[in-house]
């Protein structure tokens, strides 16, 4: 009985560090996927896919916003929001119509389109 119990007590452990490494591997794997502030990472050729009016992201400062549902409610026509849609467009945030940078009110809406960081360039 002395042999079943150690073998069931071992085989217990080390169940217990299996997982123990195997969810440690999977916490590491996703903060590969995910910057320090637990934004998802999103590279230039992610965002270059999103450069049509169905789905127009652009990143700013480093961060990668999904503007689409917004352009309508712009105030430019849509053609000037289009022209920024897969690319970094933080000149164009920066300065807007003669040179003024976008509004506090602005950047508080923007944050509600952020969707990740983008991955920076080494």
């Amino acid at each position: 009985m002395n042999k079943l119990a150690y073998t069931a007590f071992i085989a217990f452990w080390a169940s217990v560090i299996t997982l123990f490494a195997v969810s440690s591997l999977a916490g590491e794997a996703e903060k590969d996927d995910k910057n320090d502030d637990g934004l998802p990472i999103i590279t230039m050729e992610e965002l270059a896919e999103h450069d049509n009016e169905d789905s127009c992201w652009k990143a700013i400062d480093g961060k990668v916003y999904d503007v689409t549902d917004y352009i309508p409610e712009h105030p430019t026509p849509p053609s000037v929001m289009y022209e920024w849609c897969g690319k970094e467009s933080t000149e164009a945030w920066d300065t807007k119509g003669y040179g003024r940078p976008h509004s506090k009110a602005a950047e508080a809406m923007l944050e509600d389109m952020l969707l990740g960081r983008l991955e920076e360039e080494s």
